[in-house]
């Protein structure tokens, strides 16, 4: 408890980060985390399409943290949930205190599920699945060493597997680690597991996950 208010005191309301690589279930997470009443800080300027039926729950600036020298602007999530692809968890300000959701999910279900979205968008794809799979190993250590050596990160790792196959078991995981501020039920009952399309079986591959 005096932990707690140690960290209130210093920063304010903790931030809600929902990560992870593109394709990964991101937008799944914060689905349920608004379900478990939880407010969402998005601009809704990128709408729902065929690759995110439930919708994106985006924030635009996000996208802009690693140009931008004045980013008090996160102070505004303050007490919310903000989607931050992994790639630009280090340009998060210092200043705030941010409790991560690391959404994981295999590899080739990732690279699949890009390649499906390029591919519907008529766009090329510039970089080989090999390479894309070794650069996004690479990331993901990185990632995960940086989040557990800054002490105003907190890091809790989601598989999307497990979000899909056994709700439960991670609507209770995630529901402790945000300190019981979401009901696990209210969790569940915004997984959606049609969505679970480049599903590893159906892929025929056999890459190692990332630990």
């Amino acid at each position: 408890m005096l932990k707690q208010l140690l960290r209130k005191w210093r920063y304010g309301d903790e931030i809600i980060v929902v990560t992870g690589l593109p394709r990964s279930g991101t937008s799944m997470m914060m689905k349920m985390l608004e379900a478990g009443g939880l407010p969402i800080m998005t601009d809704h300027v990128r709408t729902a399409d065929e690759d995110n039926p439930k919708g994106y729950y985006e924030f635009e600036r996000v996208k802009d943290l690693e140009k931008e020298t004045d980013k008090s602007w996160v102070r505004e999530a303050r007490g919310k949930v903000l989607k931050v692809i992994s790639h630009l968890l280090r340009e998060l300000p210092e200043e705030n205190f941010y409790r991560v959701i690391f959404m994981r999910r295999d590899l080739d279900e990732v690279l699949a599920s890009q390649n499906k979205m390029l591919e519907r968008r008529g766009e090329p794809n510039p970089v080989s699945d090999a390479k894309a799979r070794e650069a996004y190993r690479s990331h993901i250590i990185d990632s995960k060493v940086f989040l557990r050596t800054h002490p105003n990160f907190e890091l809790l790792e989601v598989h999307y597997t497990q979000a899909l196959d056994d709700p439960q078991s991670l609507a209770e995981r995630v529901s402790q680690f945000l300190e019981r501020r979401v009901e696990p039920g209210d969790l569940v009952s915004a997984v959606d597991p049609q969505l679970y399309r480049n599903r590893k079986a159906q892929l025929g591959t056999g890459s190692t996950p990332v630990r």
